[in-house]
């Protein structure tokens, strides 16, 4: 079935997107926590139409298609809004641009071995990466609307999600060069 539960969840994040720009567009206290709000139940979305996909063998095509994407864009968009008028400013932004990055290389990675019939699947500590980061930016979503210690705790967790996403990004980058290193002739240098 093209849209069932899963499908459905994961088709909710991406329309989560504009609603959570718009909140912070007003740059209100109430937009923030709206935003916020918004941004969590999208993230949360992404556990459960994984739990449901696998529990009521529901696992398609376009889930799997459509899953990773989701939420690529949700943590770009949310990462652009917080550098455009949010908390991330100064050296900070190095940290989301590490997040894109890292989503980027890992994108193409998976397209890549796709090609290969390579699959790439999620590490635990990619996993742990991606809480930390769906909970960092949720903090500074809400940021100064709460209180400034909710913004630095934001600010650690976005930076440790940045550390996070070198290692896994590192760990899949490995991955992927050895399965390139397979084409090249021996003692050819690319």
């Amino acid at each position: 079935m093209l849209f069932n539960l899963p499908n459905l969840l994961t088709l909710s994040r991406i329309v989560a997107i504009p609603l959570v720009i718009i909140c912070l567009w007003f740059d209100t206290a109430w937009g923030q926590w709206l935003a916020m709000i918004i941004f969590v139940i999208a993230a949360v979305t992404d556990w459960f139409d994984g739990y449901f996909a696998r529990r009521y063998h529901q696992i398609s095509r376009l889930g799997r298609f459509l899953d990773p994407i989701a939420d690529k864009l949700l943590v770009a968009a949310a990462l652009v809004m917080l550098v455009a008028n949010g908390p991330l400013h100064g050296v900070h932004v190095l940290a989301a641009l590490i997040i894109l990055a890292r989503e980027i290389l890992v994108s193409g990675l998976r397209e890549f071995l796709a090609e290969l019939r390579v699959g790439l699947p999620v590490s635990q500590l990619a996993k742990w990466k991606t809480a930390v980061q769906m909970g960092a930016i949720a903090f500074l979503l809400v940021g100064d609307a709460a209180s400034p210690y909710v913004t630095t705790a934001g600010i650690w967790l976005i930076w440790i999600a940045a550390g996070l996403t070198l290692v896994t990004g590192y760990d899949y980058l490995r991955t992927g060069l050895r399965h390139m290193a397979e084409d090249a002739p021996p003692g050819s240098a690319e």
